[in-house]
């Protein structure tokens, strides 16, 4: 069961002869405005710190580790997510399972606070939010959540310009940069509303996600949506997919498996109620769209939840 996390690729581990340490090793890819760390760890560890001095963009690439983040109590930190962490704030971290066969591997990427206020500012000027006093900003509370297809593959590329010897990397990294924070705050937003935190009356995405998850068994069309958000259909679908970096329709498909993630956590219920009352008119269609998000079918998903 994926869980809906997409993978970074992970570079290659380091040599065992360039190896300074076997506790978080690092390589470092410095750019003009961001450094990407590559940090490995190849034997059990506890409570290791880590701070930096910027902005910092973790995602795990390879094992498990436990992390230990401000006041919070600790996290599992597995491959498919993505933590960021203000400047100047110390991580701690244990390594329960690291060893020369199953090293940890971890990207942390520091990012220059002036291109995260200037891109920041761009994005208010050029594409301002809708409704008084709504801006784009980074939320330090929102700091744990899944990869995305989106986030991954941005991380993706901004590995391969650190890691180039092209001349043009620090222009394409600028660039990338400002993806990944518009994709940080768009998954941000995206986790906000899963986990209902996400109540703002001033902002329409609050109403169209209220009516969305009352009506998920009624045929819902654009019409409807942007009619409950007091615009066009095309502005409301450029505002929406802005927002969450998905289109109105991929966010109703979501909220349709997640009803059904939850029907299946009845060890009782049959296939074809799951279908019907999350909103699907169609079996088949259902079991197969229910694979492609989950990695597996209704039934084995029933199966080992119950398990």
């Amino acid at each position: 069961m994926n869980n809906n996390r997409a993978f970074i690729n992970p570079p290659h581990l380091s040599t065992e002869k360039s190896l300074k340490t076997l506790v978080e090793n690092r390589t470092v890819y410095s750019l003009n405005h961001c450094e990407l760390n590559l940090f490995e760890t190849y034997k059990p560890s506890v409570l290791v710190p880590l701070k930096f001095n910027d902005f910092v963009v973790t995602s795990m690439l390879r094992g498990k580790k436990i992390m230990h983040l401000f006041d919070d109590p600790s996290f599992v930190y597995l491959p498919g997510e993505t933590v960021v962490i203000p400047s100047n704030v110390e991580m701690k971290i244990d390594f329960p399972e690291a060893s020369k066969n199953n090293p940890t591997q971890c990207l942390a990427l520091a990012i220059d606070q002036t291109k995260i206020t200037d891109t920041l500012a761009f994005l208010n000027e050029r594409y301002p939010k809708e409704g008084k006093d709504q801006f784009w900003q980074l939320n330090y509370q929102n700091y744990f959540f899944y990869n995305n297809v989106e986030l991954a593959t941005t991380i993706n590329k901004l590995i391969k310009e650190c890691m180039s010897t092209s001349i043009t990397k620090d222009a394409l990294a600028d660039l990338t940069l400002q993806e990944l924070l518009i994709r940080i705050m768009q998954t941000q937003t995206s986790k906000a509303i899963d986990d209902g935190l996400f109540v703002d009356p001033k902002n329409p995405i609050t109403q169209v996600v209220e009516f969305i998850r009352l009506n998920l068994k009624e045929n819902i069309s654009m019409k409807h949506l942007s009619e409950k958000a007091c615009m066009s259909t095309t502005s409301f679908y450029r505002f929406f997919k802005r927002e969450l970096g998905m289109s109105p329709i991929e966010f109703v498909i979501n909220e349709k498996i997640r009803c059904a993630k939850q029907l299946l956590k009845n060890p009782s219920i049959q296939i074809n109620e799951v279908c019907y009352l999350s909103g699907f008119e169609d079996c088949n269609y259902f079991i197969r769209l229910f694979k492609k998000h989950e990695g597996i079918t209704p039934k084995q998903y029933q199966l080992l939840y119950v398990n």
